[in-house]
């Protein structure tokens, strides 16, 4: 093919007006390189935002955004996902299992299996703050019931979030065929409304343990 279907902007600069991207981005469609726009790790405000200038401008606006998104951080519920369903914007979250800390390769009682990301000594500062003292409690639990239900920890994680209202689809990135296999078995997997509430008891709605919810959100440098 010769062009992109979903083209998505990662993160947000403040130090550049909405409307500039925009334009950029809308001569890309129209000349036929790419057919959708996107946004990744907004806050909700931000979103608002460019469909108001996109609105104002006679520009292609953006059809979906890519938050980060796990039973770890829970945030985009407060204010995101509710945006997104009201103006009809496709949300496909990023890190379903929380950078594979819910993949269960990650215990209390093993918490640096060998060769995985969160696993080195030298964590960098914002793999420390997800990797905190706090999410083992919900480990702990989420993995109690996915050996009650005879799933993986994984297929649980995305299931949860895929069963999110006003989520379109999780995005996953298995490494191998085997991973592949055990993300698809996802699809199979229900829950009842005790195991929801459960889950709400160890990450309430709206609140996090793991910080994955992290971008410019402040005030823009640039005003008009």
């Amino acid at each position: 093919t010769d062009y992109i279907d979903l083209y998505q902007i990662h993160r947000p600069q403040s130090d550049i007006p909405i409307d500039e991207t925009l334009r950029a981005l809308d001569d890309l469609v129209r000349d036929g390189k790419v057919r959708y726009i996107g946004t990744s790790t907004f806050a909700a405000w931000q979103v608002l935002e460019s469909l108001w200038a996109a609105k104002e401008l006679g520009l292609n606006r953006f059809v979906c955004e890519q938050p980060p998104y796990n039973i770890m951080d829970r945030r985009i519920e407060r204010e995101l996902l509710p945006m997104a369903r009201t103006y009809g914007i496709g949300t496909i979250p990023w890190s379903p299992i929380g950078g594979g800390l819910l993949s269960g390769s990650y215990t209390r009682d093993n918490q640096s299996p060998d060769g995985k990301r969160y696993s080195s000594d030298g964590l960098n500062a914002i793999q420390a703050r997800r990797k905190n003292d706090d999410i083992w409690d919900v480990i702990d639990g989420l993995s109690t019931m996915a050996a009650d239900k005879g799933i993986t920890l994984a297929q649980l994680a995305l299931a949860w979030v895929a069963a999110q209202p006003g989520v379109t689809s999780p995005i996953i990135g298995p490494r191998t065929m085997e991973h592949l296999e055990d993300n698809l078995g996802a699809l199979d997997v229900t829950f009842t409304d005790e195991e929801l509430a459960t889950i709400d008891e160890l990450v309430p709605p709206g609140r996090m343990v793991s910080p994955f919810y992290e971008a410019d959100f402040g005030p823009h440098q640039f005003r008009w």
